[in-house]
């Protein structure tokens, strides 16, 4: 693997994402399978195992472009380049076969992979891993941005080796786990799903379609035995009897899809599973979690007791959703960026029969560069932040509003046509009235234009023209000590 320096604008919540994160290349991956490919390769996980060498040659060809500091703690690395060379030292041994079903996973079209392997840190200590992978969104194509997520699952794991050995060590790592952990009795729900095998149903996906009550029967066939003490206070219970009568209000919502595909996943032998989910604390808190399921040994046949762990990935989840929220909003307004405005349009293009007529409005905030210049950058971040007050309040869905430039702001009406914008302009012209009447140290004031498409006009085509109308109306404010709010072509708020 080699390494390329990669400019990251979310840089500072990627190093603080809780989990290890890596982005890389896959690109000469890609390039290595179509070439495979054109050579008529057609089972890639027997074409890679016949010879090692290849899977080296997919290794070597992934490009490593950024780590956070998540990563380098975990694998004890002062750097990414002191990571770099000493990857022959992380990645060995038991990493081979998850590697080569991770490509497995590429070959066969999907943008996501994940593996369950065994990594060591530097200084030799071995890391049991769960390994996620996905291609980033613009990038399935190529290949170029692969996220690499890393979870150190080494402590569930070493329980489970250490509990074939000692039932008593392995009780006091249940009681003392760092993660919720539960011990449960699902003789019931194997009774029931037998019961509906033995019926002579075969697909219990659309078996479970048509009978929903049957995945809330199986449900409440499910006893808990046990909780252990991160249990109560992952879930804010003062004990297990107060946890157990309050079961409805934890496993409610979105749980109800999981627990069906995890009675499919054991209608079709899969007795370990993995999967987040979202439960609730007793305070309603939501919480996201990585539940991990797994029969215990000795009870394969009758599922009298299975084990489930969850892991609070509630913070992983918020730092996700937070740079999510950056890739399509302006930070200082909070309404969306310029980004999102190009892709709605796009939308809009290529949903010209449900959307339009379109009107567009194009604004300019009037004095921000005299408020900068007089009176510091927080007085003109206060102007843009009550422009973006404004602009929240003007529009509901599907309209659109977005910061499109320094002080420019854009607005997307969809079905609405040039009678509509009028009206749409009125009630912004009410707000920021409305608004100056709350500031009344600075007024808010913006130029704006308007455009509403024509039949087969593209809408890059309409923001030009609100965009001319817009800098008529700006040099008019400037010019010009009166306005007149009538005009279509010159327009001041």
């Amino acid at each position: 693997m080699t390494s390329q320096p990669i400019v990251d604008s979310d840089a500072l919540m990627f190093d603080l994402a809780p989990v290890s994160l890596w982005i890389e290349d896959f690109s000469d991956v890609k390039a290595l399978f179509e070439q495979w490919q054109n050579q008529g390769v057609d089972d890639i996980e027997t074409f890679l195992l016949a010879n090692p060498e290849r899977v080296r040659q997919c290794s070597q060809s992934i490009r490593i472009l950024k780590v956070n500091q998540k990563t380098l703690s975990l694998f004890g690395a002062r750097d990414l380049n002191h990571l770099m060379v000493s990857l022959s030292l992380v990645m060995r041994d038991d990493t081979f076969k998850s590697h080569v079903s991770e490509l497995s996973q590429l070959w066969s079209g999907k943008t996501s992979f994940s593996s369950h392997t065994v990594n060591y840190t530097l200084q030799g200590e071995r890391l049991d891993v769960q390994l996620h992978g996905r291609v980033l969104p613009g990038y399935e194509d190529s290949w170029k941005r692969v996220m690499i997520s890393i979870e150190d699952v080494t402590e569930r794991e070493s329980a489970r080796r250490r509990l074939a050995v000692s039932e008593n060590y392995a009780f006091g790592l249940f009681a003392h786990s760092p993660v919720s952990l539960w011990v449960e009795d699902f003789g019931g729900v194997k009774r029931l799903i037998d019961e509906v095998r033995a019926q002579g149903v075969e697909d219990f996906r659309v078996f479970t379609d048509v009978h929903a009550e049957f995945v809330e029967r199986c449900m409440s066939e499910i006893r808990v035995l046990d909780v252990n003490a991160r249990t109560l206070d992952l879930f804010g219970a003062p004990d297990k009897q107060t946890l157990l009568l309050s079961l409805s209000d934890i496993f409610r919502d979105e749980m109800g899809p999981h627990f069906r595909e995890q009675l499919i996943d054991l209608w079709e032998g899969r007795l370990f599973q993995q999967r987040e989910v979202v439960n609730y604390a007793l305070d309603g808190t939501k919480l996201h979690l990585l539940l991990q399921f797994s029969v215990l040994p000795g009870h394969e046949r009758d599922w009298s007791q299975v084990q489930v762990a969850l892991t609070d990935i509630t913070a992983r989840k918020k730092a996700e959703a937070y740079l999510e929220f950056l890739g399509t909003h302006d930070v200082l307004t909070r309404i969306y960026n310029r980004a999102f405005f190009v892709d709605e349009l796009n939308r809009m293009e290529r949903r010209r029969k449900s959307s339009h007529p379109v009107t567009i409005i194009i604004a300019d905030l009037n004095g921000l560069k005299a408020a900068n210049d007089q009176r510091g950058h927080n007085a003109g971040d206060a102007l843009l932040r009550r422009a973006g007050e404004v602009f929240t309040s003007l529009v509901e869905k599907p309209a659109t509003v977005a910061r499109v430039g320094g002080d420019e702001f854009a607005v997307i009406l969809p079905l609405t046509d040039a009678t509509g914008g009028d009206t749409v302009l009125a009630t912004l012209a009410e707000l920021i009235e409305l608004n100056n009447q709350y500031y009344t140290d600075t007024a808010l004031t913006m130029s704006v234009g308007i455009a509403t498409s024509a039949d087969d006009e593209k809408l890059e085509e309409v923001v030009k023209r609100a965009d001319i109308q817009m800098l008529h109306a700006k040099r008019g404010y400037y010019e010009q000590p009166g306005r007149d709010r009538r005009s279509r072509t010159s327009r001041n708020l």
